[in-house]
């Protein structure tokens, strides 16, 4: 999967448009109020233009370096986008790649769900954390209170014999990984 690079949109670069742009608006706001004052006091003509010179050209800073923060800002998005629509596109493969492994593994997740006795709710419940979700997001997802949630992940802990959510990711994720001195040949790495 592709990655933003810092190359592409710095930090800096968009630190700098920033101040930069804060500070033209700065310039053409305080040159403004001068003009106007210089006005009513009835300065020269030729000082007011070249404050006029001075205006317009703030002015120019100000549309130029907002249009580049602008842009900076729209190309990062479009990368986001890129990504994200690369991740899911990726994902949908790995899914439809896998299928029968993963219907076989729901099946036997619940299949030791049913063994360790759990409720409905807490095999969903279960079933949530294994996928990764808070207590926060299961209890959106399952229209309940955090504390009912967090009650409920307790009993699953309970009647597995686990003592939480990693020792539970484990028991299941355990035997489908080749042991670690295999790994190693699989993948090279010592």
């Amino acid at each position: 999967m592709k990655l933003i690079n810092d190359d592409q949109l710095t930090r800096d670069n968009k630190r700098f448009s920033q101040w930069a742009t804060m500070l033209s608006a700065i310039i053409l706001v305080l040159i403004t109020l001068d003009i106007a004052n210089d006005y009513q006091e009835g300065v020269a003509l030729r000082h007011l233009l070249i404050e006029v010179l001075i205006l317009i050209l703030s002015l120019v800073g100000v549309v130029y370096f907002g249009r580049f923060y602008f842009q900076l800002t729209q190309s990062k998005i479009h990368l986001l986008k890129q990504d994200l629509a690369l991740a899911h596109q990726q994902a949908q493969q790995w899914r439809e790649t896998n299928r029968e492994l993963i219907s076989g593994l729901s099946m036997q997740i619940q299949k030791q769900f049913d063994t360790w006795q759990l409720t409905r709710a807490e095999a969903e419940v279960g079933m949530l954390m294994l996928k990764g979700l808070s207590h926060g997001e299961i209890a959106h997802v399952r229209n309940a209170s955090e504390r009912t949630i967090r009650d409920q992940a307790r009993a699953v802990y309970r009647k597995s014999g686990m003592t939480g959510r990693t020792e539970l990711s484990a028991f299941f994720l355990e035997d489908l990984l080749p042991p670690h001195q295999q790994q190693q040949n699989i993948t090279g790495n010592p």
